[in-house]
C-alpha cells in the first residue's frame, strides 16, 4: 500500500466516525426529547408533520420553561387548594356547568403560584408540557370541554369527563398523583423537576 491509499483510507474511516458519531448524537437528543415529553413529542411531531421543526420547538419550550421561576406549592397552600377542588367536585352534584368552571379556574390559579404564566392556553400549554406532559392530552380535553361549557354547549357527561381530565393535571400540578379521592395532600416526590 502507497501512502496515498493510506491516507484516503484513514480519511474514509474519519470521516464516517464522524458521520456515525454525528447521527448518534442526534439520535440521543431525540430520545431525551422523547423520554421528556412522552406523547406530547409524538403529538407534536404530528402536528408539526417535520421531525425536525417539532424537535426545535419542544427545545424552545424547554428553554422557556427554564427561565420561569417554577417551584412547588408549600404544604399549606397546597392542602388549601384541595380543600377548594373537594368543594368543586361537591358542587359538581348540583351545578357541573359551575364545577367545571370552578376546576378551570383553580387550575389556573396553581399554576400561577407554582410560576407557571397564565392567560393563552395554548402558551400555557407549551410551558406546562415540559414537566407534566403526561397529563397534557387530559388538559387539552378538559379545556375544549371547558370552551363549551362556557357556550352552554356541554352535556352532562362531557362536564364529568371534563372534571375527570383537570383532576389529573391539578393532581399533577399539586405533586402528588393520587387520582382516586381527588388530591391528595402530603408533600412528596413527583419526578417532576421543579427547578432548574
Amino acid at each position: 500500500m502507497n501512502d496515498i491509499t493510506i491516507v484516503v483510507l484513514v480519511l474514509v474511516v474519519l470521516v464516517v466516525l464522524a458521520l456515525l458519531g454525528f447521527f448518534l448524537a442526534r439520535k440521543k437528543k431525540r430520545d431525551g426529547l422523547r423520554e421528556q415529553f412522552g406523547p406530547e413529542y409524538d403529538r407534536t411531531v404530528e402536528q408539526s408533520g417535520n421531525r425536525r421543526d417539532a424537535e426545535q420547538d419542544l427545545r424552545e419550550r424547554a428553554e422557556r420553561r427554564n427561565e420561569l421561576d417554577v417551584r412547588p406549592l408549600e404544604p399549606k397552600r397546597r392542602d388549601l387548594y384541595a380543600a377548594e377542588w373537594r368543594v368543586a367536585q361537591e358542587d359538581f352534584v348540583d351545578r357541573p356547568a359551575e364545577a367545571v368552571s370552578s376546576a378551570n379556574t383553580l387550575v389556573e390559579r396553581v399554576m400561577k403560584e407554582r410560576g407557571y404564566p397564565v392567560g393563552d392556553f395554548e402558551q400555557m400549554s407549551r410551558d406546562l408540557s415540559v414537566d407534566h406532559a403526561n397529563v397534557m392530552s387530559e388538559y387539552r380535553a378538559a379545556h375544549e370541554i371547558s370552551v363549551l361549557n362556557d357556550r352552554k354547549q356541554a352535556t352532562t357527561e362531557q362536564q364529568r369527563q371534563a372534571m375527570v381530565h383537570y383532576r389529573s393535571l391539578f393532581a399533577d400540578l399539586l405533586g402528588d398523583g393520587d387520582q382516586e379521592g381527588g388530591p391528595a395532600t402530603h408533600s412528596g416526590d413527583s419526578g417532576h423537576r421543579e427547578s432548574r
